[in-house]
């Protein structure tokens, strides 16, 4: 890989790293993991899946509303590479899912329909335990080198390990708990972007930028902000109403 692009995988690692030092919050430290994806690994969108205590997958992270709409789909339908990844374990990958039509009829079509025309899927596993997956789109069939499977995989790694790491010291309980808690906020954050997105007459997109921002610099959890939101609460008047700024943050 070219030396700028190293630097900036390097980077990405600090950040993911930051990230947990100044709190783990789950959701938020996913999409910024799909996001640097997007930005370091030649693709055009990519999304994160994870296990509840049942083994039962959901939606935590995308970069984008079209790969929101094909990992849903994939879950509601109970096909597509993703879910096969997790299952076994294994990368999956189609580098021209129209040449995979057999393989995953419903998913091709819907993928295709959503733009897109090749996946690789990343198991998010250490050792025997698998607690989700990783998947990288593109919008053109194209196959993905060695280098780009090297860094997702790594990149899936990190996430795993991080997430792995918040029961290490505790009982074995605490990551079923982490996760189910990431699983309800995603629910809480889908409520709150689509009442954002009604009240601030912006798309749904914007509205979870705005409230990303607006956690942020109120050094406030997703969900927090998310719950502000649905209840209307004073502290998050600003960001609810047509045209205003997020507020400052408490530093300000």
């Amino acid at each position: 890989m070219r030396p700028v692009l190293d630097q900036r995988i390097t980077k990405t690692y600090i950040e993911l790293a930051d990230t947990l030092v100044l709190g783990f919050d789950i959701i938020e430290f996913l999409h910024t993991l799909t996001e640097r994806c997007v930005e370091l690994l030649d693709v055009d969108a990519a999304g994160i899946l994870l296990a509840d205590h049942r083994g039962s997958l959901s939606l935590v992270a995308a970069s984008t509303e079209q790969a929101r709409f094909l990992e849903k789909f994939q879950l509601k339908n109970s096909e597509g590479p993703c879910l096969d990844c997790y299952r076994t374990g294994n990368h999956v990958e189609s580098v021209d899912l129209a040449d995979d039509l057999l393989r995953w009829p419903r998913f091709v079509e819907a993928a295709l329909e959503q733009g897109f025309a090749a996946v690789y899927a990343v198991p998010m596993r250490l050792r025997d335990q698998t607690v989700g997956t990783m998947n990288l789109f593109r919008t053109v069939p194209k196959g993905f080198s060695p280098d780009v499977v090297a860094v997702a995989q790594s990149f899936a790694d990190v996430a795993t390990i991080s997430i792995l790491q918040v029961r290490a010291l505790q009982h074995s309980e605490l990551l079923v708990e982490q996760l189910q808690t990431a699983l309800n906020s995603r629910i809480l954050i889908e409520q709150a972007k689509g009442a954002l997105s009604a009240r601030r007459r912006v798309d749904i997109t914007e509205a979870f930028t705005l409230m990303r921002d607006f956690a942020r610099k109120q050094n406030r959890l997703l969900s927090e902000v998310a719950r502000a939101i649905i209840d209307q609460r004073p502290e998050v008047a600003t960001l609810n109403s047509p045209g205003a700024e997020a507020a400052p943050s408490p530093s300000s």
